[in-house]
């Protein structure tokens, strides 16, 4: 059974690189500040999240080195830049909070996902840890042992 807030969540892009290079500690929604442009290449699933992170500069966190598409009908002069950085909106005693998180040794703000909450689109920003190779390697190897379980009970069925 989902809830009404689960219903009106429509991802559009997920950062599934994010899950293997680090363990999730806790995730938090922020808005974007997005142009009109943006928001419509969104829409249209143009956006990557592979290499972007956030960062807290001067009390403020902006998302860095996202990827959004350029919208096809924006033409030249209406268009935004693919690369830009995003400001946040989140309340300054959240940003406070990252900020802290962030000066934990090890511990850093990694995008996951950007989706659509009631028409705006929000972020998902994770505080994590980044794993060490031996833990890629466990979780890969816990993944595949699990599909091999779920492929036999469903041969026996």
């Amino acid at each position: 059974m989902s809830t009404k807030r689960e219903e009106a969540r429509r991802d559009l892009t997920v950062n599934r690189k994010a899950f293997h290079d680090y363990s999730i500690e806790e995730t938090l929604e922020a808005g974007l500040v997005l142009v009109g442009s943006e928001i419509k290449s969104l829409r249209e699933g143009k956006a990557n999240l592979r290499e972007a992170y956030v960062r807290v500069e001067n009390y403020e966190a902006w998302l860095i080195n996202a990827h959004i598409g350029l919208y096809a009908q924006g033409g030249t002069h209406f268009n935004h830049e693919p690369l830009r950085k995003r400001k946040l909106l989140l309340h300054s005693n959240q940003i406070m909070y990252l900020r802290a998180q962030v000066a934990q040794k090890g511990l850093t703000l990694v995008p996951i996902r950007i989706y659509l909450a009631r028409g705006k689109a929000k972020l998902e920003v994770a505080v994590a840890r980044g794993k060490k190779l031996y833990d890629k390697r466990e979780a890969l190897a816990e993944r595949d042992a699990q599909r091999d379980i779920d492929r036999a009970v469903r041969g026996k069925l």
